[in-house]
């Protein structure tokens, strides 16, 4: 979450001329250095507490980090999302990261391996192997990498459009006397479309 704010931000600032200041960024990367910390623990605990037993109930760890009676389809997964996480770690601890280029780079690794950590390092080894102790291997298809890819995709059109509605109101260039004018100054096709709706456009009764 933070790390998507801080990128969010990061392209808000550069792509309009809305002041965003340093210092929110940073305060933003202490909360993502402590998330960071809190996920990597977390995990080494989730770690020990599979494997320390050894019993047939670590059979989907063991699947997932070394693979299990010669399918190891989602090993290469979990150990990206593993180093990503790890890297991410250590860019945020150390002072490298008050570097906006390496905070950047900090981010969207942690993004990138919380996401598939939590996506198939959770969700899929949960299945395998099977009640009957059958392992069936996974892996994402065409369709449904392409399905993924459309959600973010719409996330990101409706987080734009958002954007550009929000942006001019917190910069106070957008007042409710003005609006009209906003509308068919600064977006004329909004305009066209929106202005037999608002009040000066409508014809006068009597």
């Amino acid at each position: 979450g933070p790390a998507l704010i801080i990128l969010a931000l990061q392209v808000i600032r550069r792509l309009t001329d809305y002041r965003i200041t340093d210092r929110a960024l940073f305060t933003l990367r202490s909360i993502v250095q402590v998330s960071m910390l809190v996920n990597v623990f977390l995990l080494f605990n989730e770690l020990f507490k599979e494997f320390y037993t050894g019993n047939l109930h670590s059979s989907s760890a063991r699947y997932l980090f070394f693979g299990l009676h010669g399918h190891h389809a989602l090993v290469p997964w979990i150990w990206t999302a593993v180093a990503f996480n790890l890297i991410a770690m250590v860019l945020l601890v150390i002072p490298l990261s008050r570097s906006l280029k390496w905070l950047d780079l900090a981010c969207v690794l942690a993004v990138v391996g919380i996401w598939i950590e939590k996506g198939m390092g959770i969700v899929v080894p949960g299945f395998v192997p099977t009640p009957l102790g059958e392992v069936v291997e996974y892996s994402p298809t065409l369709n449904e990498t392409l399905i993924c890819l459309g959600i973010w995709a719409f996330g990101f059109l409706c987080y734009t459009l958002f954007l550009r509605m929000a942006v001019p109101v917190l910069q106070g260039r957008v007042t409710q006397s003005n609006e009209a004018d906003w509308i068919a100054h600064g977006h004329p096709h909004l305009g066209a479309r929106l202005g037999a709706g608002t009040p000066s456009s409508q014809p006068s009764k009597g």
